[in-house]
């Protein structure tokens, strides 16, 4: 069965080698390749795949067409909204996702960023680095506050109760009611989280009614001395009305990892130009642990699949 790895993985060449040395002893092979967006190049890297493994690079349509003998597709990542799902589920072909994996990265960079808005880190950074003082920028401390959550998966919900541990009062919504998370998450609508939260993240898959689910409207109904904190996807936010309301002062801030594309993000990007910003090119998902574990979820999944009792599919 040949395997082809469409883009590297984050871990060390030895992990690697460990990692495949399991399949190549039962005569599977292996093919490994640099990052690419170029559609003839991936044809020609995956066109003979039984199985592809790749992790946030698009999978465009006409690639998974060329593939004619392949039959699992193997996500290391938790969205899979970068692949033609419904294609390749009416082929016949198997995809699993990487779920868990950055659970703790994605919720740890949540409280930091939170932190760093509200104590004005970035800004204080520029000045003491120009010999000025923190004059005017006495910030604000997370105990106390009022966090909303969006989405409840395994990422908010950790999310929830790290911000627990600091002492602030939780409010979640999601698709769904959720009748066993931990008393101090008060689940309410994201009309209610929105309007009064200090810190609203998200944390939500993106799907056709999560799309812009963050515009004008919905944060209008935010308090102007509150923040805004994206660690989902960046369809989620229309970055034109954010950085409106950033620019009006309808929020007082907001910490951005994720855009309408994957970094390096175009100069026409809106946020760029938008006060009280973070912006991370993608990295709550990058950790080192986080990294190490998600290969040990894929090829967990690799080694189910060829089992014939596939886990983690979506």
């Amino acid at each position: 069965m040949q395997i082809v790895i469409m883009e590297p993985l984050g871990i060390s060449e030895e992990k690697l080698r460990l990692l495949k040395e399991p399949f190549e002893a039962q005569g599977h092979t292996f093919k490994e390749y640099a990052k690419s967006s170029d559609e003839s190049i991936l044809i020609s890297q995956a066109k003979d795949a039984d199985v592809i493994i790749l992790a946030n690079m698009p999978l465009p349509l006409r690639v998974l067409d060329a593939c004619e003998h392949l039959r699992y597709v193997n996500v290391a990542f938790t969205g899979v909204d970068h692949i033609p799902v419904a294609a390749a589920k009416a082929r016949g072909i198997q995809i699993s996702n990487a779920s868990g994996y950055s659970t703790e990265a994605v919720s740890e960079l949540g409280v930091g960023l939170a932190i760093d808005l509200m104590r004005n880190v970035p800004k204080t950074e520029q000045r003491c680095r120009a010999g000025m003082t923190k004059e005017g920028l006495i910030g604000s401390e997370l105990k106390g506050k009022t966090v909303g959550i969006v989405g409840l998966g395994k990422i908010g919900s950790r999310s929830a109760a790290l911000f627990h541990a600091f002492g602030c009062r939780i409010l979640a919504t999601s698709r769904t009611l959720h009748p066993d998370v931990p008393e101090y998450i008060w689940q309410v609508s994201l009309e209610k989280l929105l309007s009064l939260s200090d810190i609203v993240l998200l944390h939500c898959p993106l799907n056709d009614s999560t799309r812009g689910m963050i515009d004008s409207n919905a944060l209008k109904h935010m308090k102007p001395s509150s923040y805004l904190i994206n660690l989902a996807r960046g369809p989620v936010v229309n970055s034109k009305d954010l950085t409106e309301a950033l620019n009006r002062g309808i929020i007082a801030g907001a910490a951005i990892d994720v855009f309408d594309q994957e970094p390096p993000i175009p100069a026409t990007e809106p946020l760029l130009s938008a006060p009280n910003t973070i912006l991370t090119p993608h990295i709550a998902f990058a950790t080192k642990e986080s990294m190490e574990l998600r290969a040990e979820i894929v090829f967990g999944n690799l080694r189910c699949w060829m089992e014939g009792f596939p886990i983690n599919l979506i």
